[in-house]
């Protein structure tokens, strides 16, 4: 019996040395190791620190997520998109992209199986992501996409792809009514950019408006960020100043509105004016052989 206990305190020492040598010196082990898992198994200055029970736990575990990385990712459309799936312990399991819309299997590996090929997997050898690359994006793509891996059960890690439009406002519109000598205020929203445009433009009845005109009193200013305003101050409104007004960020599209300066009318008379000036010609003969029966 005291035979017995002897070998297997030897054998245990032998399986703890030679655990330590691989742990230490191999070049295949050691570079799968993460932050986390070497904490698990507790550093020293000049080695590792461990039991048994931490290292057959670190050696038998199989492929897991990396759950850092983000679960909601947003695209402009026709701008490609990716989701990236990091994995740990891959070994030598298979790493598929399923759409849960209808539940269609997007790629294998680094093949696509769907004959849309807009999608594509790309794999990054030394990050260990797995990426669902998705060409020129539509708003129909929008959806949960999951990344799996070949596990008996199968493991997956599920994503929510946006793919967004930018959207241009301009608060108030389409028609807008401003008192004779009032200060005109016009501001323009672009939302859903990736990145803020360079130029906002503003044009008055297709013009480009000039703010060194004798006119004066004609100012923007533009506020860039995640949504960029800009906004469009003319004092002391005039007759003139009256017309189409349209907003034109650099990569987004342009929004426009219709300005009426009132000179003591009231805006129900200029709607109906409206109203008339958009009739035609054999409307209005109608209209007046009506009137006279």
């Amino acid at each position: 019996m005291i035979k017995l206990r002897s070998l297997r305190n030897l054998l245990y020492i032998v399986y703890i040395l030679f655990s330590r040598l691989i742990l230490c010196q191999s070049k295949h082990f050691v570079p799968k190791m993460n932050v986390t898992d070497m904490l698990m198994l507790g550093d020293e200055e000049h080695g590792f620190n461990f039991n048994e029970e931490q290292l057959v736990k670190y050696i038998d575990r199989g492929p897991y997520f990396d759950t850092t990385a983000t679960k909601n990712v947003t695209s402009l459309v026709g701008k490609t998109g990716h989701l990236n799936c990091r994995i740990k312990n891959l070994g030598n399991k298979t790493v598929s992209w399923i759409r849960h819309r209808d539940l269609h299997l997007l790629t294998v590996a680094e093949s696509t199986y769907t004959s849309d090929q807009r999608f594509s997997a790309i794999y990054n050898k030394q990050t260990g992501d797995w990426s669902l690359q998705i060409k020129y994006p539509q708003i129909r793509d929008s959806g949960v996409y999951e990344c799996q891996i070949s596990t008996t059960p199968p493991v997956g890690y599920t994503m929510i792809f946006s793919v967004v439009e930018p959207i241009t406002t301009i608060p108030g519109g389409p028609e807008l009514y401003i008192d004779l000598g009032s200060t005109v205020n016009l501001t323009c929203i672009v939302k859903h950019l990736p990145d803020p445009p360079l130029m906002v433009h503003w044009t008055h009845n297709n013009q480009e408006i000039n703010y060194d005109s004798p006119r004066g009193g004609v100012s923007v200013i533009t506020e860039k960020g995640d949504i960029t305003t800009s906004y469009l101050l003319i004092q002391r409104a005039q007759i003139s100043d009256s017309g189409k007004y349209t907003c034109l960020p650099s990569n987004a599209n342009s929004k426009s509105v219709y300005v009426h300066i009132l000179n003591g009318d009231h805006p129900a008379a200029v709607q109906r004016a409206n109203i008339f000036v958009g009739l035609s010609f054999s409307t209005l003969i109608l209209l007046m052989i009506i009137a006279h029966i």
